[in-house]
């Protein structure tokens, strides 16, 4: 059994990801979401899809990229 580097729960169905050079251990995808997902510049919320990016900056969706200032980004329809 491996601990949960979030919660800190010991759990045999704990899992690792190696990202960016560095290995992590957690026992589930939201502790991972929570440790790795990137946050959106805007309003804060963790973006588990793709985002979009505009001047070094990530976001959640273009509605949050278009709220500070980014106008030319569009949400796939």
């Amino acid at each position: 059994m491996a601990v949960c580097e979030v919660c800190g729960n010991d759990y045999d169905k704990s899992f690792e990801v190696n990202a960016a050079g560095q290995r992590h251990t957690f026992d589930s995808f939201e502790c991972a979401i929570h440790a790795l997902a990137p946050m959106c510049a805007h309003c804060g919320c963790r973006i588990v899809g793709h985002g979009v990016e505009a001047r070094g900056a990530i976001y959640c969706c273009a509605n949050c990229a278009r709220g500070v200032g980014n106008q030319v980004l569009k949400d796939r329809a």
